[in-house]
């Protein structure tokens, strides 16, 4: 659409434009047409946006950026009260490029902070952000098991116990399964190859996972090669340590798995005791709190969609409003205002 402004001139050098109320100055786009675009672009493509509104593709990222700056609450930590489990995680814009921390209320569920970086100096920028009886009521904290966020709690909240999910332990050692199978691939004749051969996942999977055809064919595996059959067993009572009733049981658990482990001969597996032992603390843990890391992982599972969605994000300033775009309800009120930011 065009319209005629009315315009009055003051002086040679200055003039005064009519004000129109549903365009901000300097925008060529209205306020209902930012919030069509920016609506579309929580559930859609950047480039299925402009292909259906033929626009480019950078006018359509900074009008959904623009509407998001403006829109979006603040994440401010200073405010932030009743916190009693929070979870950290970093997440990246792409593969191997921009990590940022996100914080979650892990009572709650929702986002609480994005930070650009995933060291220890900004975790600790949230954490002492924290007014002090909020930081001193926080009881745990749930993250993988990197040194940085640890570091972090430590120096910060002191009196809060750190928990390493079980998520992030099980997943080491499914690592360490699939190293002694190539191995034991590696060394194999060709008969014992193919009968490796397709056994990669049912290793990994529970047991009730599995159908009747797998477990007979993983079964068959095990009868055959004694270290992955080890290997399996004791899978399968690392699982068992989360069910201990209490934190002494759950070490004592722990530490008789890591005696079993350390008598066998597989180097990745007495690697992965070691591991244990150093972070036993943070795992029994969970057995004071009952603390897991998955609205962390559902979190980062919605995350993982806005990266798929655009194959990648350069803009790391936009990530981060689309992370915390993530966090709110679809119906949220902000979605459905009448104001858009200037895109100047």
């Amino acid at each position: 659409i065009e319209i005629e402004l009315a315009q009055v001139w003051v002086s040679k050098n200055e003039r005064r434009v009519e004000r129109c109320e549903f365009v901000d100055k300097g925008s060529r786009f209205t306020h209902r047409f930012c919030h069509l675009v920016s609506g579309l672009c929580r559930h859609m493509s950047i480039q299925s946006v402009a292909r259906h509104l033929g626009l480019r593709w950078e006018t359509v990222k900074n009008i959904d950026k623009a509407y998001l700056h403006k829109t979006l609450p603040a994440l401010d930590p200073s405010a932030l009260t009743d916190l009693k489990y929070i979870g950290v995680d970093e997440v990246a814009r792409a593969k191997g490029h921009d990590y940022m921390t996100v914080v979650f209320n892990m009572v709650k569920g929702h986002l609480i902070w994005v930070g650009t970086g995933r060291t220890a100096e900004v975790f600790s920028e949230f954490l002492r952000q924290l007014p002090k009886q909020t930081a001193a009521a926080i009881e745990a904290v749930a993250m993988d098991m990197g040194p940085s966020y640890q570091k972090a709690v430590k120096e910060c909240l002191p009196q809060a116990d750190i928990v390493f999910d079980r998520f992030h332990v099980m997943q080491n050692y499914s690592k360490t399964i699939q190293n002694q199978r190539r191995i034991e691939f590696r060394k194999a004749n060709k008969a014992e190859k193919e009968l490796m051969k397709g056994t990669h996942y049912l290793l990994l999977k529970n047991a009730d996972k599995l159908d009747e055809k797998q477990s007979l064919k993983l079964q068959t595996l095990l009868d055959n090669n004694a270290h992955l059959n080890t290997l399996y067993v004791l899978k399968e009572q690392l699982q068992a340590l989360w069910q201990a009733s209490s934190y002494d049981d759950m070490m004592e658990q722990l530490e008789s798995w890591c005696e079993i482990a350390e008598q066998s001969q597989m180097l990745y597996l007495k690697k992965f005791s070691k591991s244990l032992r150093r972070h036993c603390l943070g795992i029994c843990n969970y057995a004071k709190h009952k603390l897991t890391s998955a609205r962390i992982e559902a979190g980062n599972i919605a995350i993982g969609m806005i990266r798929k969605r655009a194959r990648g994000i350069r803009d790391t300033d936009y990530f981060k409003l689309k992370i915390r775009q993530t966090s709110l309800p679809d119906d949220h009120s902000i979605f459905y205002g009448s104001t858009c930011s200037s895109l100047t």
